[in-house]
């Protein structure tokens, strides 16, 4: 397991310098929040990403959150972005990729604990989206620094759903 880590930190940091930077930083992340999905069982616990083949942020998210007991599926899709638009994600609120689980669709680096939170209120919109690629969001920090806004997007329209 341990050579298979360096193997995998060795090829990130030849392709990209930052992808074996941001898969090391993944780790301090969860070690610092110490959040690991206690109250989620069966499909709310499978994630499926779509995300562009190249990014190594989103690989780092995955990670995040098979570390915080999630069960990820990654699929490469060049064109994550015009399937974001046709979920219902506000254009100008894209993340790196995107994710469906259990009937939601969560668009970017959302941290765990707000995922962890809309599956278990089960509020009635399409998902959640953390625009962009924030510098202090899993997948980009080894620790949360400042606010992250999240919003909600669904029939009713766009609106904060966290800012934390």
């Amino acid at each position: 397991m341990e050579k298979m880590m360096q193997r995998r930190n060795a090829l990130g940091l030849i392709g990209s310098g930052i992808v074996g930077m941001v898969g090391l930083t993944t780790s301090a992340w969860a070690q610092a929040t110490g959040d690991v999905a206690p109250g989620l069982t069966g499909s709310e616990r499978q994630i499926t990403i779509w995300r562009d083949p190249g990014c190594g942020c989103c690989d780092a998210y995955g990670d995040y959150l098979e570390e915080h007991g999630f069960t990820v599926t990654r699929v490469d899709d060049r064109d994550f972005d015009k399937r974001s638009v046709e979920v219902g994600v506000p254009a100008q609120g894209i993340g790196c990729h995107l994710a469906e689980i259990d009937g939601y669709y969560v668009s970017g680096l959302v941290p765990v604990d707000i995922i962890e939170r809309l599956l278990e209120t089960r509020p009635a919109i399409t998902g959640i989206t953390l625009p962009g690629m924030p510098a202090n969001a899993p997948g980009m920090a080894a620790v949360k620094s400042g606010t992250l806004r999240t919003y909600a997007f669904g029939p009713e329209g766009i609106s904060i759903y966290a800012d934390e």
